[in-house]
């Protein structure tokens, strides 16, 4: 760029001494602290794993399409919805991949969530603090309301007629740790 009487000139987006340094500082630190995160050397990162306990939980045979049960897990201050939905749903078992689990508290802020299965339209909610509500079809994602986290999902398995429950999709509201309340 040039100014009128094509003399010297004008360098309009050049970075002054200040903002140099700082950009410069900047970048040095950054370099410095994310090499101390373990992996950023180019090993991979092992995932957390967390064991379970296998608990079990119902019958296939006992239960029929939109009559939800009840059940705790991982420990007794931990209520959840065992569910027959009667069509294909995400981590669904037994013949037709419809058997779900959740949590019945609300991640947003621990509202209960017992009672409100909607069979018209596979949900649960609204949560009664501020009317959040679920898709139990697809992993319990948020349907509408002030959660951004879905809904904790019981991972479920099926050995012959037993129903089990062995692990949970996503963290129980209030815990840092789903096996510790």
């Amino acid at each position: 760029m040039t100014n009128e009487s094509n003399e010297i000139p004008v360098l309009s987006n050049c970075m002054s001494r200040r903002q140099l340094l700082f950009r410069g500082a900047a970048a040095v630190t950054g370099t410095v602290l994310l090499s101390s995160f373990p992996g950023s050397n180019g090993e991979a990162l092992a995932a957390r794993v967390t064991t379970y306990p296998r608990l079990a939980i119902g019958k296939l045979s006992k239960l029929n399409v939109n009559e939800p049960g009840w059940f705790v897990y991982p420990d007794k201050s931990a209520a959840n919805i065992l569910i027959k939905l009667g069509e294909p749903a995400g981590g669904g078992i037994g013949p037709d991949q419809d058997i779900v689990a959740f949590s019945q508290i609300c991640p947003h802020m621990g509202g209960p969530l017992g009672g409100t299965y909607k069979p018209n339209d596979q949900a649960l909610g609204p949560c009664p603090l501020h009317q959040t509500s679920f898709d139990l079809t697809r992993h319990g994602m948020v349907i509408a309301g002030h959660a951004t986290e879905s809904l904790p999902q019981i991972v479920l398995e099926l050995d012959g007629d037993d129903i089990y429950a062995t692990g949970i999709l996503g963290l129980l509201y209030g815990r840092c740790d789903n096996l510790k309340s």
